[in-house]
C-alpha cells in the first residue's frame, strides 16, 4: 500500500453562501500570455532573443493585449530581449508588456531600466507569502514578510512618479497563494493597495496564483469568492489569476476563479510551464468559443501557432491535446466513425446553422484543421469508417448493404499488419477486393443492343446482350434478351454456366460530375445454395460497370 497517509486534506473555506455554482462565463477575461516568462524559464533550452522576438510577434498575432516578456533582472538575455522591443519599436500602441520582479531594491531597479521607453508596462512584483516558505525558506514572521511587500511596492510606485511615465502599472503577486491563509493573503494586499494608493482611476491588478496547485478546482474558486468579497475596495483591483496543472485541473481552476469573480487570467499556450505546466489558454479560449463566447483571441489558424511554437521552443504538443493535438479530429473506433460521418452528412451547408457534429464540439476548420484525419483506419475501426473515407477522398459511395461486406476485409488487413491503414490503401484494397478481380470467370467480350421500339414495358425484353466469358473449365460465349443489360447478362450465364443466382440488391452512381465521369456499381447475389457474394464495376459506361460488378461477385462466391 502507498502511505497516503504522509499527507493532509487542503483546508475546506467557510463560503456557505457562495454563488460562483450558479454563474456562467459570457465574456472572455482579460488574457495574459506568460509564454515568454514562466514558460520560457521552464524550457531544457531557453529561447533565444531571436525566437523571443518571434514568439512575441505569435502571441500579438493571435490577439494578445498583455504580454509578460521576461524577468529582467535575472540574466542578461532576458534584459536584452526587453530593450530588443522597446528600441526596436516592437511593440504595438495597444500591447503592454509585463515585467517580472521579486520585491528587492536592486532587481526592481534593474526592472525599471529594462523597461525605460516602453508606453506601456506592468510591473510585477512578488514575494512569497505561504506558511511554508515562511517558516522554512525565509524564517520571518507575518510581518516580516509583508513588509517585503510594501517596501517593494513603495520603490515601484517611487521609480514610477521619477520616469514621469503614467502608462505604468503595479501587478502584486502574494506567490504561493494557495498555501497562504487566506486572512493574511488579504492583509498584504491591502497593505499593498494602500501603499499603491490604489483606486478606480489607478487601478492595481492583484494576482492570486495557484503557485502550485494544491486543492480541487472548487475549493479555489471559494478562495476567490471570498477573497472578492473582503477586497476593501473591490473597483480599485482587477483580480487576476495565474494557475499550475499540478493535479491536471489547471483548466478547470481558471475557469471556475473566473465564475468567482477574477477578471484577469495568466497561462500559457498549450499548457507550457513549470513541472506540470501552466494553465492552457488554448484549451480555456477554445472552451470559451465552444459555449458561443467570443475569446477575443484568434486561434483561427492553430496550425500555424503550433510550428511557430514549437521551432521557438523545441516542445512537442501532445497528440490528444485539447483543440490542438495531431489526433484531435481523429477517430478510430467503428462507432465513433459511423456517427461523425452521419453527422457530416447532416450538419446544414447554409452558413448561421450550429455545429453539431457527434464526438466533435467544436468544428475543425474553425481552428485551421481540415476533414482529411477525422476518420483514420485501424483494427478498431468499423464500416461507417471505412465508407466515409473512400466517399470523401474518391467518391467511392459504398452503399450500407455492401460496407460490412468490405469492413471485413479491411479490418482483416489491419489485424494482420497491425498498423493505421492510410485512405491510399483503403482504395487500393477496395480495388483489389472487387475491381480488378479476373479469376475465375473474366468478360473477354461484351456487346449491347437495345430495341428502340415506343412505348415499352416495364418488364419487356428489349435489351440483346453477347458475350464471351471465360472460367477455369472452359470459354463459351452466349445471346441473351432481358429488360435491361444486367438482366440480360444474369439470364445468360446462368443458361451457360449452369450456376442458379439471383440479384439481391443493386446500386450505382457517378465517381465525379463532369461529362467523362466514370461509373461504379454495386452488386449482391444469392445462389440457390445459399451463398451470397458481393462485387463492385467501374467503367465509364454504367450498363458495362453493373456486369463487370456481377462477374466481381461472382469471382468472390465463397
Amino acid at each position: 500500500m502507498m502511505n497516503y497517509k504522509k499527507y493532509a486534506p487542503y483546508p475546506l473555506v467557510a463560503l456557505a453562501d457562495r454563488s460562483w455554482p450558479d454563474k456562467t462565463i459570457t465574456k472572455a477575461p482579460i488574457w495574459s500570455s506568460v509564454d515568454l516568462r514562466d514558460g520560457n524559464q521552464a524550457l531544457p533550452v531557453p529561447m533565444s532573443v531571436d525566437e523571443k522576438v518571434a514568439m512575441f510577434q505569435l502571441l500579438v498575432s493571435i490577439g494578445f493585449k498583455e504580454i509578460e516578456v521576461g524577468f529582467p533582472s535575472a540574466s542578461a538575455t532576458e534584459y536584452a530581449f526587453a530593450r530588443r522591443l522597446i528600441d526596436g519599436n516592437l511593440i504595438p500602441d495597444d500591447v503592454t508588456i509585463q515585467v517580472l520582479t521579486q520585491a528587492r531594491e536592486h532587481l526592481i531597479r534593474k526592472t525599471f531600466d529594462a523597461i525605460s521607453g516602453a508606453r506601456h508596462a506592468i510591473v510585477h512584483l512578488y514575494n512569497s507569502t505561504s506558511t511554508l516558505q515562511r517558516d522554512v525558506v525565509f524564517r520571518k514572521n507575518r510581518e516580516e514578510i509583508k513588509a517585503i511587500a510594501i517596501e517593494g511596492t513603495a520603490l515601484v510606485r517611487l521609480l514610477k512618479d521619477e520616469s514621469g511615465n503614467a502608462g505604468i502599472r503595479l501587478e502584486y503577486s502574494p506567490e504561493s497563494f494557495t498555501g497562504t491563509e487566506l486572512d493574511y493573503a488579504l492583509d498584504v494586499c491591502h497593505a499593498v493597495m494602500d501603499t499603491w494608493c490604489a483606486s478606480a482611476d489607478d487601478k492595481i491588478i492583484l494576482n492570486l496564483p495557484s503557485t502550485v496547485e494544491m486543492s480541487q478546482p472548487n475549493i479555489y474558486a471559494d478562495r476567490i469568492e471570498w477573497f472578492c468579497r473582503n477586497i476593501k475596495v473591490r473597483d480599485a483591483v482587477l483580480i487576476s489569476v495565474h494557475a499550475h496543472n499540478d493535479r491536471g485541473t489547471a483548466v478547470a481552476t481558471a475557469e471556475l476563479a473566473v465564475l468567482a469573480g477574477a477578471d484577469r487570467v495568466e497561462g500559457a499556450l498549450f499548457g507550457n510551464g513549470e513541472r506540470c505546466g501552466n494553465m492552457d489558454i488554448v484549451t480555456m479560449a477554445l472552451n470559451l468559443f465552444t459555449q458561443g463566447v467570443d475569446p477575443e483571441l484568434d486561434f483561427s489558424d492553430l496550425p500555424r501557432i503550433r510550428d511557430v511554437y514549437r521551432r521557438c521552443t523545441r516542445m512537442d504538443i501532445h497528440a490528444r491535446q485539447p483543440y490542438s493535438g495531431d489526433l484531435v479530429y481523429t477517430a478510430f473506433s467503428g462507432s465513433h466513425q459511423d456517427a461523425i460521418s452521419k453527422g457530416m452528412k447532416a450538419q446544414p451547408s447554409s452558413p448561421g446553422g450550429l455545429w453539431a457534429v457527434p464526438y466533435l464540439p467544436i468544428d475543425p476548420q474553425d481552428v485551421g484543421c481540415t476533414y482529411e484525419a477525422i476518420v483514420r483506419i485501424n483494427s478498431q475501426s468499423g464500416k461507417g469508417g471505412v465508407a466515409y473515407v473512400l466517399e470523401k477522398d474518391y467518391g467511392i459511395q459504398i452503399p450500407k448493404w455492401m460496407q460490412p461486406d468490405f469492413a471485413e476485409a479491411v479490418q482483416g488487413v489491419a489485424d494482420t499488419t497491425g498498423a493505421e491503414l492510410t485512405p491510399d490503401q483503403i482504395h487500393e484494397l477496395f480495388h483489389a477486393e472487387y475491381v480488378k478481380l479476373r479469376e475465375p470467370v473474366t468478360l473477354k467480350k461484351c456487346h449491347i443492343t437495345w430495341d428502340d421500339e415506343e412505348p415499352r414495358r416495364q418488364d419487356e425484353e428489349d435489351t440483346t446482350i453477347s458475350c464471351v466469358v471465360q472460367t477455369k473449365e472452359r470459354e463459351f460465349t452466349f445471346e441473351a434478351q432481358g429488360n435491361g443489360p444486367l438482366d440480360a447478362f444474369v439470364k445468360g450465364f446462368i443458361r451457360e454456366s449452369g450456376l442458379d443466382f439471383s440479384v439481391d440488391e443493386y446500386a450505382e452512381h457517378a465517381i465525379g460530375r463532369s461529362a467523362g465521369a466514370l461509373a461504379v456499381a454495386y452488386i449482391k447475389i444469392v445462389c440457390a445454395d445459399g451463398r451470397l457474394s458481393y462485387g463492385a464495376g467501374i467503367d465509364s459506361n454504367i450498363s458495362l460497370a453493373s456486369i463487370k460488378a456481377t462477374v466481381s461477385a461472382l469471382n468472390r462466391l465463397p
